[in-house]
């Protein structure tokens, strides 16, 4: 057990913060909600209740959206482009290990997609980056769903007519709530790339050796 919980701990502690922030997410968008239905006279809901909410959909999936797509960005652009002295980068100069065929593989512990060959081994190798696009797309779905619930609510509540969904992505709000947050994933992302060519952590992956020279590409 003690190995098991060594060999898989960053996915145990990532999950468990999650689990920690979604409660926390959870319980304190139910009270703000129930703030906003008291002072319209309504009865507080209950958290299942709030659950399908478009308070609660369009929050969340809003976030995930911009994550699932810094993602899939990342994958798709380190793959083709390079920045030198980065650890978050591919040398520009070297043939790296992940640039290898996998049609050319001898190894008899490779997935079976490769043994498999043709388009399942197409799609394998192009796998990662589908998955995270696939993923955003059903989190921008599920926020424009989420979405013009919440927005109907307010029109509603001031006494107006509700739109449709696609009125509702036309809108300049489903835009500004999406441009919002996707731009802070790009930053965020140019900062790791930038930062990690001069900066250091000892013992993580994603930095270079802190003896590295600011020119070396790559985390090795």
């Amino acid at each position: 057990m003690g190995k098991r919980l060594r060999n898989n701990g960053l996915s145990i502690a990532l999950l468990l913060l999650f689990g920690l922030f979604m409660a926390g997410q959870t319980l304190t968008g139910l009270h703000e909600y129930n703030e906003e239905r008291a002072e319209h006279g309504q009865p507080p809901a209950e958290v299942a209740a709030y659950l399908r909410t478009g308070h609660f959909l369009e929050a969340t999936a809003e976030n995930w959206e911009s994550e699932f797509l810094q993602m899939a960005a990342y994958i798709l652009l380190t793959a083709w482009l390079f920045q030198r002295g980065s650890s978050e980068s591919k040398d520009p100069e070297k043939r790296e290990a992940v640039d290898r065929d996998p049609r050319h593989s001898r190894r008899q512990q490779a997935p079976w997609p490769v043994h498999r060959g043709g388009w399942m081994l197409r799609l394998y190798e192009n796998s990662l980056s589908i998955v995270f696009i696939v993923l955003f797309l059903g989190c921008l779905a599920l926020h424009a769903w989420g979405g013009v619930a919440t927005y109907n609510d307010d029109l509603m509540a001031h006494g107006k007519a509700p739109v449709s969904l696609w009125q509702y992505v036309e809108s300049s709000r489903f835009w500004f709530e999406s441009f919002q947050n996707w731009q802070s994933e790009f930053l965020a992302l140019a900062s790791m790339v930038l930062l990690s060519i001069f900066l250091r952590q000892r013992g993580s992956p994603e930095s270079k050796p802190v003896d590295a020279p600011h020119g070396q590409t790559g985390g090795g």
